[in-house]
């Protein structure tokens, strides 16, 4: 199974990587796995909260590249091939940004090339010292285009020109100082902390967060004028609805909000 699904207490979904022998390699296999569970996950209201680790040695090596030399086999030389698999990589990172449930990464071993676009993508992430990052394409001949995607726009220009022009490995401490991960957290306590970290965001209306995650990538886009006008008519519409109000009323009277998700 290259794709272990384990429903958690308090609506949260963990979603492990488990393909150790190609080092969670994304495969058309993997990546059509993962595809299948975030869509059913974004339908499921049990479902709050979703954390993306893996098992074994290593996050994600990126595209298998195994895979994509075979196709060389074929009369075109791997095009379609090729195109479809990026096509499919890209519509899996846009499902996890565009998710209506908040994405924890939770990483321990290697995120590389577009496994590193990969933990990119997510909506937080948590790595433990042993973790490594990076996009090396350039070392092969091959420069990380699509991952070049998610990573500017999480960290700045410099430094994700610097990760792709030198295709280094970098450590998670210096991952967290550039805006690539949240935080470190020792190994033998990632886990612990990562569920945390879901428990705590999975405690709050559900309505409240798809608005708000989708807000946020929206706004990114637009001109500062734009982004307020866009915000502010977001924000008028979530004060009408009934999680507002009972949030707001259950402030006043310091009590704690009962969520109705709408």
């Amino acid at each position: 199974m290259q794709l272990i699904q384990e429903t958690q207490e308090h609506g949260i979904l963990r979603l492990m990587l488990n393909d150790n022998s190609r080092r969670n390699a994304l495969s058309m296999d993997l990546l059509g796995q993962l595809q299948a569970a975030l869509d059913q996950a974004a339908g499921d209201p049990a479902v709050r909260v979703i954390v993306l680790a893996a098992t074994g040695p290593a996050f994600s090596a990126g595209h298998d590249l195994k895979e994509m030399t075979r196709a060389r086999e074929a009369s075109d030389g791997g095009k379609d091939f090729f195109v479809e698999t990026m096509a499919t990589c890209a519509q899996v990172m846009q499902t996890i940004v565009n998710h209506p449930k908040p994405v924890i990464a939770e990483i321990t071993g290697v995120a590389t090339a577009a496994g590193c676009q990969l933990v990119a993508s997510c909506d937080l992430a948590y790595a433990a010292p042993t973790a490594r990052f990076g996009t090396p394409g350039v070392n092969i001949g091959l420069f990380c285009s699509t991952p070049m995607v998610a990573l500017s726009r999480n960290v700045s220009n410099k430094n994700a020109m610097e990760m792709l022009l030198s295709g280094d490995l970098i450590d998670s401490e210096t991952t967290a100082t550039i805006g690539l991960i949240n935080r470190v957290v020792p190994v033998e306590t990632l886990s612990e902390y990562v569920m945390g970290v879901a428990a705590k965001i999975a405690s709050k209306s559900s309505m409240t967060l798809t608005t708000g995650k989708q807000a946020f990538y929206r706004q990114r886009e637009m001109t500062l004028a734009q982004a307020y006008e866009y915000t502010s008519q977001i924000m008028v519409e979530n004060m009408l609805t009934l999680d507002a109000e009972e949030g707001i009323n259950a402030f006043i009277e310091k009590r704690a909000p009962q969520w109705q998700d709408q």
